[in-house]
């Protein structure tokens, strides 16, 4: 079996869990310090603050917002369920904007007609290890006075322009067991705001900046000694495995040249860290997934239904159009992408793919005659 996602945990983190274990000290303590600076100045910014998952990272940003019934955010719907699930949590309302069809991410050319006088911030997804389009989306933010909120859940160390997710507003990152970087589960919060970095750190341990003595209502969202111990270990050779899996990318890409298939795109200015390695193949989608199976492939459908379909939002009454959306749910998926996923495996992977979309978006294509991957992914997006 070939694995869609593998973490690389080796030797280090085991020696790095058990110097915490043998401490005595593994709560919240110098080692999550030690991360938190670190990863600030990876990210070039004042501030990082460690928090217990990425979904966490997200309800406490918008919570420090002070956002509430009555404002609203706009965001994707072409996204995992946290993005949406940490806007209500506030009582506050998700306005979905459609995306573009060839990078997944966020049209910054449709946000100014979702934004009204309850808009209170832009939350882009930089989703699959993408940076969004910042600098429109920034220039919006700027002229309605609204904050940028980053949702860096999939963007360990990806670039826009030379910065770095996570540096342009307020980023949230998950350290889930799945993405580039790991502590099993964790999240980070990166921010150039005093005010809000301040009070995070009171906000996700119990409100207390002195034991016992609760400044605020807060809770405990903290991380342990024992993950960031993990994490310190997964920095150090997160520059590495992003390289490996840019390798890996570059290879998909050489394999599937020809292919009735939408490859991932990388705009000028960008480098993409390839969490996920993303094909479309329209309405093939289901029969290649079968087939990837059937070769004992592991494949991930990221996500088969969007966030503005699934039941509790429609019965909240939140409803949007989203056609690239709802194409890109039906008809893209995911191939095995993982530092230690070895070139044989992946001939493997590619073989087998390249014969399945010949056989089933090849065909397909070929009833209009000839067709390049563009022209049939875009016939499937639009």
């Amino acid at each position: 079996m070939i694995p869609q996602v593998r973490p690389d945990i080796g030797q280090e983190e085991i020696d790095a869990v058990t110097d915490v274990l043998r401490s005595s000290m593994i709560a919240m303590g110098k080692r999550v310090a030690e991360l938190e600076e670190r990863w600030a100045a990876f990210c070039g910014v004042k501030h990082a603050i460690a928090v217990n998952n990425g979904t966490i990272a997200e309800m406490c940003i918008f919570a420090g917002m002070g956002l509430g019934p009555g404002d609203e955010v706009v965001t994707v719907s072409h996204t995992f369920n946290a993005t949406v699930s940490s806007i209500l949590f506030t009582g506050a309302t998700p306005v979905f904007v459609d995306i573009e069809p060839d990078t997944y991410l966020i049209d910054a050319g449709r946000i100014e007609a979702a934004i009204t006088p309850r808009t209170r911030a832009i939350f882009p997804v930089h989703l699959f290890g993408l940076v969004a389009d910042m600098d429109p989306i920034l220039a919006i933010a700027d002229r309605y006075g609204l904050t940028v909120v980053e949702d860096a859940c999939q963007a360990h160390g990806a670039t826009y322009r030379g910065k770095r997710a996570g540096s342009f507003g307020h980023g949230a990152f998950s350290l889930y067991g799945t993405k580039n970087m790991t502590t099993g589960e964790g999240g980070f919060i990166t921010t150039d705001d005093d005010r809000l970095a301040d009070w995070l750190r009171l906000y996700r341990n119990q409100g207390m900046a002195k034991r016992y003595h609760h400044e605020i209502l807060g809770y405990n969202f903290r991380m342990t000694d024992i993950q960031a111990a993990i994490g310190l270990v997964q920095l150090d050779k997160l520059e590495r495995n992003t390289a490996r899996r840019q390798a890996l990318a570059a290879r998909y890409d050489a394999g599937f040249a020809g292919l009735p298939a939408a490859v991932p795109v990388v705009p000028e200015g960008r480098t993409h860290v390839y969490h996920q390695y993303t094909v479309n193949v329209g309405a093939a989608r289901d029969a290649v997934v079968g087939d990837m199976q059937a070769a004992a492939i592991g494949v991930g459908i990221y996500y088969p239904i969007p966030c503005h379909r699934q039941q509790y939002v429609l019965e909240l009454g939140i409803e949007a159009d989203l056609p690239d959306t709802d194409a890109a749910a039906d008809g893209c998926l995911s191939l095995p992408m993982f530092p230690l996923l070895s070139d044989a495996d992946q001939d493997v992977v590619i073989a087998t793919f390249r014969d399945s979309v010949l056989r089933h978006a090849g065909a397909e294509a070929g009833a209009g005659g000839a067709a390049t991957g563009a022209s049939v992914a875009s016939a499937a997006l639009r």
